[in-house]
């Protein structure tokens, strides 16, 4: 039987942490709380993150928040349409003084790599990403390079139907744990960004909260999570569900084994962030959009929607 209450633990030193680094980002993403959270969500989970949205919005903002916060090295790289594989992993450069080549490393080789505006280069370029995203090495000139313990991809993207937009293969967007979409403000949040002007000022003056060592103990907090039978029945009707023939129409496709795992990851991060140490069906209602939407459809926006109406149609039985 669920129960709708808080952990028995006492209160763990990370909730007070956890709360920080969202009410910081929160602070420079006005009005987008849910999103924070699914981000930051994310990187408890040891996941990637994909932002999607028209220019303008946040993305970037969001992305470099999420990396001077985490308190981790990171670099940030502008995926153009020139953009070469070696621009990403890096290069072997023939030092003559030493008559020997001389591996130079690209900007994948740091914890929190911010891939902005993604889907503008080309599908070289971008296919460089997924070793390093599934493996945590590259492998250049036939050697493996492992990349450090803590490795998040946070990427950018423009929709698919922007000008000089490449689309994401399926392959890659698998890679990414979530997918969230910001939207525009509302009309109050707005005002304020008129009247007192934007947020991306600010990131300067933000503080690390989070260091490699608090993440590793967040992790493993969530991986303890409990999580009943009924829980597991409920994860895999909806996952069951997703692979109904009658939705599988128009490009749509059913939930991998591995999409059902991220969705376990995730949930538990979430239950984490909301101070419990129970799964609740509600840790999964929160986090099935933007874990499934992507894999389901392919398109970030199309995707929510269709993973919401699933949602609808998948009863909890809390009996």
């Amino acid at each position: 039987m669920f129960k709708k209450q808080l952990a028995s633990v006492a209160h763990q030193p990370e909730q007070t942490d956890l709360q920080m680094a969202a009410d910081q980002l929160g602070n420079i993403l006005l009005g987008k709380e849910l999103k924070v959270q699914l981000s930051l969500a994310c990187m408890v989970a040891g996941g990637h993150l994909l932002i999607e949205d028209v220019p303008g919005v946040g993305k970037t903002t969001l992305a470099q928040a999420l990396g001077i916060t985490m308190g981790l090295p990171w670099n940030r790289l502008q995926f153009t349409s020139d953009l070469l594989p070696a621009d990403v992993i890096g290069v072997s450069i023939f030092d003559s003084n030493k008559s020997e080549f001389e591996f130079k490393p690209g900007p994948v080789f740091t914890s929190i790599l911010l891939a902005d505006e993604i889907n503008r280069a080309p599908p070289k370029a971008q296919s460089a990403l997924l070793e390093a995203m599934e493996e945590n090495q590259v492998s250049i000139d036939g050697k493996t390079m492992k990349l450090p313990e803590h490795f998040f991809v946070i990427a950018t993207q423009n929709p698919a139907d922007n000008m000089g937009a490449y689309p994401l293969p399926e392959s890659q967007l698998d890679r990414f744990l979530v997918a969230i979409d910001l939207g525009y403000p509302d009309a109050k949040t707005e005002r304020d960004l008129l009247r007192n002007g934007g947020m991306r000022h600010q990131i300067q003056d933000l503080k690390a909260i989070v260091d490699g060592s608090m993440l590793s103990h967040w992790q493993q907090s969530a991986k303890k999570i409990t999580l009943s039978d009924n829980i597991l029945d409920y994860l895999q009707s909806l996952i069951a569900e997703s692979r109904n023939p009658q939705r599988l129409t128009g490009g749509l496709r059913g939930l991998s084994p591995r999409a059902g795992l991220n969705l376990l990851e995730m949930a538990k991060a979430w239950a984490l962030l909301q101070d419990r140490s129970m799964l609740l069906p509600e840790d999964i209602q929160a986090v099935f959009p933007s874990v499934a939407g992507h894999r389901i459809a392919g398109d970030v926006k199309r995707g929510h929607k269709i993973a919401k109406a699933l949602l609808d149609d998948v009863a909890v039985n809390r009996s």
